[in-house]
């Protein structure tokens, strides 16, 4: 009786707090992504617009907030280190690692697909490979075999396309078979199975949020990562076709809008405690900078 009096007389805030507790727990409940998955992309989201340089302690702690053991943290690192997408460095008794270069234009092409409002591409383009790209890194480039040595992907600007015979092309007639052709020749089930539990993983935290629910900014980081973690597998993997080749309740669109309100919610608290506890070599990371406002920017 008197448990059922006090969660009656429960206050707003309390209300609200356990309300941000649950979406919390929601989001960060499943099993701790693979460790070099997520220093990636913690490095993507956090250092490659501020530099990117880390001290080994901060990628520590953001991890531990996923479940991941500072043991698989450091092998995770020292992979990377050797894949050549991290280079060390120590200052004193701390350890600093930033993006190589040729990490850091890998981030940014993944940035570019990530952040972008850009339209939807309209047209095709047409290759017949000379040499370089199997048929397999093709396929998860988003081309698709056509037969006779020809592979067909969406014009996007991220394309990757072999050395070979390349064509552009644009749909002139029979519009209304594209879905069908699209269907036949890349696994949209699988794409459209990701989007729909994306959104199923994170609009209830987007139902908490707008119900004026406040976070730490700890908090809003690790829910940021998450977010961005997962919406990064799902996008990069995505074909990306033109709209008149998907169907007519394609998740994609769903998926990107709450992504981008997500992001913008969550920015605020979670660049805010970047500032406070992140550091490089050089000292204290800004809570802002002229990349993370492009970034908000290109969000709408």
């Amino acid at each position: 009786m008197a448990d059922q009096q006090r969660q009656a007389e429960a206050s707003p805030d309390e209300d609200a707090s356990a309300s941000i507790d649950a979406a919390f727990v929601a989001v960060l409940e499943h099993a701790p992504p693979r460790a070099a998955a997520f220093i990636v992309t913690l490095y993507g989201d956090v250092a490659a617009p501020r530099g990117g340089e880390l001290w080994m302690g901060n990628v520590i702690d953001a991890c531990s907030e996923r479940g991941i053991s500072e043991t698989l943290v450091r092998t995770a690192v020292s992979r990377l280190a050797a894949a050549g997408q991290l280079v060390g460095e120590r200052v004193g008794r701390r350890s600093h690692y930033r993006l190589t270069p040729a990490a850091r234009a890998e981030f940014a092409a993944a940035a570019a697909i990530l952040f972008s409002s850009a339209a939807p591409p309209k047209h095709w383009l047409l290759v017949r490979p000379r040499e370089g790209m199997g048929e397999e890194e093709l396929r998860r480039a988003g081309w698709a075999a056509l037969g006779g040595g020809l592979f067909v992907a969406s014009e996007r600007p991220d394309i990757r396309a072999p050395s070979g015979l390349l064509m552009r092309c644009e749909t002139i007639a029979s519009i209304d078979d594209l879905p069908a052709f699209a269907a036949e020749r890349w696994p949209l089930g699988e794409h459209d199975a990701a989007y729909r539990g994306f959104i199923a993983r994170f609009a209830p935290l987007e139902l908490t949020l707008a119900q004026g629910a406040g976070l730490s900014g700890g908090r809003a980081l690790a829910l940021r990562l998450a977010l961005v973690h997962e919406f990064r597998a799902v996008v990069l993997r995505d074909p990306r076709l033109p709209a008149a080749a998907l169907p007519a309740d394609w998740p994609g669109r769903e998926a990107r809008a709450l992504f981008a309100n997500l992001y913008r919610r969550l920015s605020g608290s979670a660049d805010a405690h970047i500032g406070r506890h992140f550091v490089s070599a050089e000292g204290a990371l800004p809570a802002e900078t002229p990349e993370t406002r492009r970034r908000l920017d290109a969000l709408g």
